[in-house]
Order: structure tokens, then C-alpha cells, then sequence
């Protein structure tokens, strides 16, 4: 079959010129793929990957392994949607759907506007190397996708309150807070020996004035050399892992409303207040509800994609060549 269907067509099964970009050599010429008569050309698939290699080149330059992998499923994905779109535009054709080309052409006036008018767009395409006709076709070919994939994907996906509440006692770790304080902080650089001393005598000093009645937050403010000074040293809610060890053994042994003493570490010394606490728990379902159906939801859309692909896949031609 694969034969007759090459003879009868005269595909080019040899590759083509090749060109360098970021480093790796992209294909012009050359079948990639054949789906029913519909054939994708390497040009085709790399197109797009050829416009991610500078930037693939750029975070993965200097591993030149990663980068080659990175490339090799950029263009692994591309020909596979691809595949997936010749997939879907022949089961349009072969399901006997009807679209009105005046359909077409409101669409196609819609994505002219921001152009101006069809001479503007024309010249824009003209630089691309693309022909109108052939910018209307694509522009057909991704409305009828779409429309295709809302059919036989989207509209199938319903997350029901039972698969929300079952995945969510299957998942209670994911929605685990730590115990958290509401914390208040002045820090003092100590710099030299000579400034770590007037530092610590400053933080005696504001030690005593917090206890003869003075705000926290008038205090870090005029005081505090810490990034939070100007909102009166303000922290909000912290767990363990924001703080250095040492002064989360202090916060989280305070009660609230208690002051620390001055904590000193090789680096600053530190006043704190916890003006609240919270113990561990579990985000209620109730808060976490969206997100668990869009997770839920993506699961599904997927599932259902794979399985609409496959059905396709059984009842249309499709053969992919490697060199």
C-alpha cells in the first residue's frame, strides 16, 4: 500500500537541502510524514522549532547534549500536531461535515483587520513568502480545528463534585499548610567589631522602649535595616523554611503577642514579635475546589484527546519517514 501510494504520487523520499540555525541543521525539503493524501514536508515540521533555536540556544548552549534533546522534542511535537491536524481535516472531509465559505470569510475578514486592509496583510505575508491564498487556507484549517477539537474534546469533559472531593482526599498532602507565624522583625546589620557593639547596645535600646509601650512598627521603621522597614517590618505569615533556622526555633516557641530577646547571628542581630500563630492543616476543599477541576479537567481533555487520535489513526493512513 505505502508503495502504490509513493508511485502513484512521486514523493521525494531523499532529503533536501539543509540549513544551519543556533548550531543544528534543519531539513527544507523531504516528506516527512504522509496522513491519508495529505503530505507534511520537514519544511513544515521545523519551521516553528527553527524560530525556538536561537532561544534553545541561549539556555542551552553550553550542554550541547540537553540542547540537542531539547531540539529533537520541539520537532518531535511539531510533526506530531501536525499529524493530529491532517488527522482531524481529513475526518471533516470523510464525516461529511459542511462548513459555509461565508463562515470562512467572516473569519478571514476578522483576522485581516489588525492588517488594516487585504493589501497591508498581503504585503506582510508577501515578506513571509506566503501567498493569500495560502494564509486563507491555514486560516480555514484552524477554525475548522478548533471546532473539531470543542466537538470530540471539550465539550465531552464534565468533572462532576464526586471526582473533585474523591481526588481531593486522595491528594491531602498537596494542600498541607505548616504551622505559620504572623511576625514582626527589626534587624540590625553588625558590620565591624567596633559597629557590631553599638549595634548590640542600639538593639538594648529598642528592646526597652518595645517595653515601656513603644509600637513594633514605629520601632522597625525608624530602626530596622531589614527589606521590610518601611511596612513597619511586617513578615505577614511565615513558616519554618522562610526563616534561618535560628530565628525560627525563637518565633516559633513565642506566643502570640510576646517579644523575643535580641538574637544575634554571625551576620545581624534581630528583634521579633509574633503577633499571631496557626497551627498546621489542610486547605478546605472549598478553597481548593478550581484548582482541583482544572487539574481534573486537563487530566480528562488529554485522555479524551489521546483516545479521539487513536480512533483516527485506525481508519486513516498515516506513515512517517527518518532518514
Amino acid at each position: 500500500m505505502v508503495n502504490s501510494f509513493q508511485e502513484e504520487n512521486d514523493i521525494k523520499m531523499a532529503p533536501g537541502d539543509t540549513t544551519k540555525v543556533a548550531g543544528y541543521s534543519f531539513k527544507f525539503n523531504g516528506v516527512k510524514a504522509v496522513v491519508h493524501k495529505s503530505v507534511i514536508t520537514y519544511g513544515e515540521e521545523e519551521s516553528d522549532v527553527m524560530m525556538l533555536a536561537e532561544e534553545y540556544k541561549r539556555q542551552y548552549g553550553r550542554q550541547p547534549g540537553l540542547y540537542e534533546q531539547k531540539i529533537s522534542a520541539a520537532l518531535k511535537d511539531s510533526l506530531n500536531r501536525a499529524i493530529e491536524q491532517q488527522l482531524m481535516l481529513h475526518d471533516f472531509e470523510t464525516a461529511g461535515y459542511n462548513l459555509p465559505e461565508s463562515v470562512i470569510e467572516e473569519i478571514v475578514q476578522a483576522e485581516i483587520k489588525p492588517y488594516g486592509d487585504r493589501a497591508k496583510l498581503t504585503q506582510t505575508l508577501q515578506a513571509r513568502g506566503i501567498t493569500y491564498e495560502k494564509w486563507r487556507q491555514q486560516v480555514r484549517e484552524r477554525f475548522l480545528v478548533r471546532q473539531l477539537r470543542l466537538k470530540n474534546v471539550y465539550s465531552e469533559t464534565i468533572i462532576s463534585p464526586y471526582k473533585i472531593e474523591t481526588y481531593y482526599n486522595a491528594h491531602k498532602d498537596q494542600y498541607k499548610i505548616e504551622e505559620q507565624v504572623k511576625l514582626r522583625m527589626i534587624m540590625l546589620n553588625k558590620g565591624a567589631e567596633a559597629e557590631a557593639d553599638t549595634a548590640r547596645e542600639l538593639a538594648k535600646e529598642i528592646i526597652g522602649k518595645l517595653k515601656a509601650g513603644a509600637a513594633f512598627s514605629e520601632m522597625a521603621t525608624i530602626y530596622s535595616q531589614g527589606a521590610q522597614r518601611n511596612q513597619g517590618g511586617d513578615w505577614g505569615w511565615a513558616d519554618r523554611t522562610v526563616l534561618r533556622k535560628e530565628l525560627a526555633e525563637v518565633a516559633f516557641g513565642l506566643k502570640p503577642g510576646e517579644l523575643s530577646d535580641v538574637i544575634e547571628t554571625p551576620q545581624a542581630l534581630f528583634i521579633m514579635l509574633v503577633e499571631d500563630k496557626r497551627t498546621g492543616h489542610n486547605k478546605p476543599i472549598a478553597e481548593v475546589r478550581d484548582e482541583i477541576e482544572e487539574a481534573l479537567l486537563k487530566q480528562e481533555r488529554e485522555r479524551l484527546q489521546e483516545k479521539y487520535f487513536a480512533k483516527l489513526k485506525k481508519k486513516t493512513f498515516v506513515r512517517q519517514f527518518e532518514f
